[in-house]
């Protein structure tokens, strides 16, 4: 893994982007659904300070970071931000409208991808805004908001997509299946450490690709 500070700096704005505008999205479809906790609390906010968790934002990736410089340890970088609040019960119909609250993350991660993309097509040689740095940056964008698409969809709460499986399974199914949410984190680090996360956000990524490619051209 190449971990030089010309590499995290590339990395830094589009992870900040992508973390920021998706906690933001699911805070205000939550309004918009009849919950004003994240507004309350401030955290429908496009400021980054407002998203980040101690633990999952900074120790676990730096950690991480450190060890695969250093220590020749994973090559991989794991964490996650501070969740945005959402009270379900203040949604005026908290089973259906939980959907939509889950949604808007993964959404806005693809409606961002889709701007990186359409920027890439603008830096690359020949583009109007021929660029080296910001080519690279643009495809950083694209490969981190398909991946945070991806990985929050699958159906494993409290990721999006099982709040999603949630809110479509029938009332009884949908409350064992809710019951997972407390081991839904080790679940996630038990795929990865086994080399398994890849394969299961395969097709998720697959069909990022082909959407983006369909509706950008690259």
């Amino acid at each position: 893994m190449d971990v030089s500070l010309q590499t995290i700096a590339l990395w830094v704005v589009p992870v900040v982007f992508a973390i920021t505008l998706h906690e933001a999205a699911h805070g205000y479809i939550a309004k918009a659904f009849g919950d004003r906790t994240a507004e309350m609390q401030g955290r429908i906010t496009l400021n980054p300070f407002k998203h980040i968790d101690p633990i999952g934002t900074i120790l676990v990736p730096g950690v991480l970071i450190l060890a695969a410089k250093y220590l020749g340890g994973p090559h991989f970088v794991f964490g996650w931000a501070k969740p945005v609040p959402v009270n379900f019960s203040n949604l005026r119909d908290p089973k259906r409208d939980m959907l939509w609250v889950a949604a808007a993350g993964p959404a806005a991660n693809f409606a961002m991808a889709v701007v990186w993309a359409l920027l890439l097509r603008a830096v690359m040689p020949g583009g109007v805004w021929e660029s080296s740095h910001l080519l690279s940056v643009a495809k950083i964008g694209v490969s981190v908001n398909l991946v945070l698409m991806a990985l929050n969809l699958l159906p494993v709460p409290p990721l999006d997509g099982g709040r999603i499986a949630v809110s479509l399974l029938p009332m009884h199914v949908a409350h064992a299946y809710a019951r997972i949410e407390p081991y839904g984190l080790f679940v996630i680090v038990g795929l990865l450490a086994l080399g398994l996360l890849d394969n299961v956000m395969g097709p998720l990524l697959q069909f990022g690709e082909w959407a983006l490619q369909a509706l950008v051209g690259l």
